[in-house]
């Protein structure tokens, strides 16, 4: 069954087969747009401008998405909140990927860059430039797909191009926690890929700060993973399938583990937590205080 053939049988319903939930709306709504103004003042507090186009920018795109679907709920039967929720939440999630990208590099940085296959630096344009490359392929195909069902005609192949792009990111995140997990256990058991650049060979201890970055890092990945099986789940059950149709699966496993993903940045932030981490960092703090 075509998209457009789905339309002519539930104008009673909208196209999403359901009529969303004003308040879950509202809910998410106002838990992102704290998210995101989070990011951003910490994002200039530390002077962690990479925090802007990724974890504040993911933010953003989520107000965009609920703000469409809370739209949706007052008119459900219109075309223009679903195709705004449809390219909003589904890039979303896309620069919070890059993020954590950029966070491994750095604690690779940090623990040694001899435990890793890859520089810390080649790691990270390697990995968030197929994320964006992911995000582009996703973003067309949301577009091919919303412009299909502006017009009522099959959106099939937008669907097909946006779940293509579902699931290399989804490649690409399985990729990263497997280099990921290979990089800790070469640290832990002092087995490094290359000599190191600096005399320091022996692997640093893992401070208590540097664990719970870790872990934070850990959390937020297992959630955008969860949700991209979901979303790769629902694209290739088809437009009127029952995965797409069911509301509480998109709240519960699109919007709250996005939600639990973007809050776990802003309790465990980089800025904090990384910046503690680091040996280096902290010993400048320790001079500068004793010359004043």
């Amino acid at each position: 069954m075509t998209i457009g053939s789905v339309f002519a049988t539930i104008q009673d319903i909208g196209p999403y087969h359901y009529v969303p939930t004003k308040w879950i709306c509202i809910l998410f709504l106002v838990l992102y747009g704290i998210s995101t103004i989070l990011h951003m003042g910490q994002a200039i507090k530390y002077r962690l401008w990479w925090m802007i186009p990724t974890a504040t920018l993911a933010g953003v795109m989520e107000v965009f998405g609920w703000s469409a679907r809370l739209w949706s709920s007052y008119s459900p039967a219109l075309l223009t909140p679903f195709e705004m929720q449809l390219v909003g939440t589904v890039l979303a999630p896309t620069p919070l990927v890059a993020a954590n990208f950029i966070i491994l590099g750095k604690i690779i940085n940090q623990l040694g860059p001899q435990f890793s296959r890859l520089t810390p630096k080649l790691y990270t344009i390697l990995f968030c430039t197929f994320d964006v490359i992911c995000l582009v392929v996703q973003a067309v195909g949301g577009a091919s797909a919303a412009s299909a069902v502006n017009r009522k005609t099959n959106a099939n192949m937008g669907g097909n191009i946006m779940l293509g792009g579902i699931v290399a990111q989804l490649f690409g995140i399985i990729v990263y926690v497997i280099v990921a997990a290979e990089f800790f256990w070469r640290f832990k058991n002092n087995a490094p890929v290359r000599h190191a650049d600096t005399l320091e060979k022996s692997p640093r201890s893992v401070s208590k700060n540097l664990q719970v970055m870790v872990f934070g890092m850990g959390f937020c990945t297992l959630c955008i993973l969860i949700r991209s099986v979901y979303r790769t789940v629902e694209l290739a059950n088809g437009w009127d399938g029952t995965v797409i149709a069911t509301q509480r699966y998109f709240n519960w496993l699109d919007g709250g583990m996005v939600t639990l993903a973007i809050y776990t940045l802003n309790f465990i932030h980089p800025g904090v937590w990384l910046k503690i981490a680091d040996p280096t960092a902290r010993a400048t703090v320790d001079e500068e205080a004793s010359a004043s």
